[in-house]
């Protein structure tokens, strides 16, 4: 039985963590700061699929992660005893009658690549409490798109490690010392930066985003996407807002571009007029050059192994990511897409991506 380091407890590191615990093989996870200190502790939450025309290999396992997050958030709250605030309500986002033509092509994508196994329409009579704003009285709805409690969610994934035997060690930096013979490495932008200096080659860069939490209860409503900015209801009464993202910066501390998602998403959604505001967070999420997940062998550590980059989607994906880590780790058992990859000759390419 293998024994295996994680270093990392955010989403990818915790996730891949239950994923090998779950096969029965002991797990340790090592946590600089607490779980879900970095871009994983942010308020949104939104399990939100690509466009589904122009179809390609990312968006194919996107698609199998957002099926198999039903059964796979079960799993994991029924192992840990922790509710990870994970619901499939769907999406709904305004359009313009001027684009109902493009649209088209894009509810044929729906019918021919999700093959039955999730919907997506035009209506003009939305029925729920959170309605964006549309000028021309349409809107796209799909029952894909899921919301996930991103704090919850880390809660529940270590729970359920620590249930089957696995270790979560926070505020504890990974030693040489106590990493394993195989480790994970999955430590986000930080982890972004060592690879970049490592391989002497940009791998990726940290991005800053800036959310809030509003009080407003609507567990059961679909989330909405409008003019960049996601409204996301969760289990606990609340909405995640968000998000902003800041190529350049200069502090990871919350600043006026929040102030201006927060009233975009008032204006959009008037029903959050006068919504409470109960916490404005910022952080700093991984993106890798190629904007898809990172999945293999650090070049030139044998036995070390990255898991990281998956910018904006890395909650929707995980199911998937943590299954293709474990299956190469375990078993050497290699299934990564070549637009994943991570090689001396060049980082993931936007191949599939």
């Amino acid at each position: 039985m293998a024994s295996i380091t994680v270093i990392g407890a955010g989403i990818a590191g915790l996730g891949v963590a239950w994923e090998i615990a779950r096969r029965g093989h002991h797990v340790r996870v090592l946590e600089a700061c607490e779980i879900a200190a970095g871009a994983s502790g942010g308020t949104v939450g939104a399990l939100a699929p690509h466009a589904p025309d122009g179809w390609n290999v990312k968006k194919q396992i996107q698609l199998d992660s957002l099926l198999a997050a039903g059964d796979f958030w079960r799993e994991v709250a029924e192992a840990g005893g922790v509710d990870p605030g994970y619901a499939r309500t769907g999406r709904i986002q305004p359009v313009a009658r001027a684009d109902l033509d493009r649209l088209a092509h894009r509810l044929e994508g729906a019918s021919a690549n999700w093959r039955g196994a999730a919907r997506m329409w035009l209506t003009q009579a939305p029925d729920t409490p959170l309605v964006p704003e549309s000028a021309d009285g349409w809107w796209l709805m799909d029952d894909l798109t899921a919301r996930i409690h991103p704090r919850r969610a880390c809660a529940a994934l270590a729970a359920a490690v620590s249930a089957r035997g696995g270790e979560i060690l926070t505020q504890h930096p990974a030693t040489p010392g106590e990493v394993a013979a195989q480790a994970i490495w999955a430590t986000g932008a930080a982890g972004l930066e060592a690879l970049s200096q490592d391989l002497g080659r940009k791998i990726g860069q940290g991005v800053k985003g800036q959310s809030a939490s509003l009080r407003y209860d609507a567990p059961d409503a679909p989330q909405v996407l409008t003019d960049g900015v996601h409204v996301v209801p969760h289990v606990d009464g609340t909405v995640g807002i968000g998000s902003t993202s800041e190529n350049g910066f200069d502090h990871d501390r919350v600043d006026a571009q929040l102030d201006a998602v927060l009233h975009r998403a008032r204006v959009l959604c008037p029903s959050l007029d006068g919504a409470e505001l109960i916490e404005s967070w910022a952080g700093i999420r991984p993106r890798a050059r190629s904007r898809a997940p990172l999945i293999g062998e650090w070049p030139g550590r044998p036995g070390q192994f990255v898991l990281n980059g998956g910018f904006k989607i890395g909650f929707g994906m995980m199911p998937e990511m943590a299954r293709m880590t474990a299956d190469l780790v375990l078993d050497g058992h290699d299934v990564i897409p070549e637009s994943f990859r991570l090689s001396m000759t060049g980082d993931a390419t936007s191949r599939g991506g």
